[in-house]
């Protein structure tokens, strides 16, 4: 299957994109991966994003395009993908579409994980970071540390960052509403978004997700 996952910040589409494409057995292609990989490896599109991102620009839309498509035409891509974070806007999802079309494919399912708005501040914004090691992570309401700012793992002190305050939050939230909210649109009118409630735990949004792309495949 070739699926995009789009939704919000705090929707946990890094997660699930995991948990899908291990279940799908097809490639997570996440455009955080697709630069990092690109800039360590100093390919031109590397270089390239990274003379943008070292002048504090946002990087081109055909930048971001052609990293994707050379990561999409890998062998192991070869029977399908999971795109997450890419396309971000409806020029880049205009440019998927040719791509793909000159490819003779398509894409199979736009898959939207929805999510209140105040679950995504409170998830979000109640995140804590240890500072001795940023992979210990709690939350307040969620994951509490038994006692209070301090890591249960290894004693460092846990805080909030800086992108994760409410403030920030909501402005992420404006940014994903209008740039990014419109490729659901986009994808509705060619009939391939299935939604999906993003609420629960993982492993329960993971089945959801599975039944509803299994559904959509089967009337299709």
């Amino acid at each position: 299957m070739r699926i995009v996952l789009v939704g919000p910040p705090g929707a946990g589409k890094g997660t699930q994109a995991a948990f899908l494409a291990k279940n799908l057995s097809i490639p997570h292609i996440s455009t955080g991966d697709l630069f990092r990989a690109n800039i360590s490896q100093q390919t031109e599109l590397g270089k390239l994003a990274k003379s943008y991102m070292d002048a504090g620009n946002l990087v081109p839309d055909e930048v971001t395009i052609g990293m994707a498509k050379d990561r999409m035409e890998q062998p192991d891509a070869e029977g399908g993908f999971l795109l997450d974070g890419f396309p971000r806007n409806v020029s880049q999802a205009e440019a998927l579409d040719e791509m793909l079309q000159s490819e003779s494919m398509k894409l199979d399912a736009v898959l939207d994980l929805e999510v209140p708005e105040e679950e995504v501040v409170k998830r979000i914004a109640g995140r804590r970071i240890c500072r001795k090691d940023s992979s210990h992570v709690f939350h307040v309401t969620y994951s509490q540390p038994k006692k209070e700012g301090v890591c249960d793992v290894c004693a460092g002190e846990l805080y909030q960052r800086d992108d994760d305050s409410e403030e920030t939050v909501r402005t992420r939230l404006e940014v994903y509403h209008t740039q990014t909210e419109p490729i659901i649109d986009y994808y509705k009118a060619q009939g391939l978004v299935v939604t999906i409630s993003a609420l629960g735990k993982v492993e329960e949004v993971t089945a959801r997700a599975m039944e509803a792309l299994q559904r959509d495949e089967d009337g299709k």
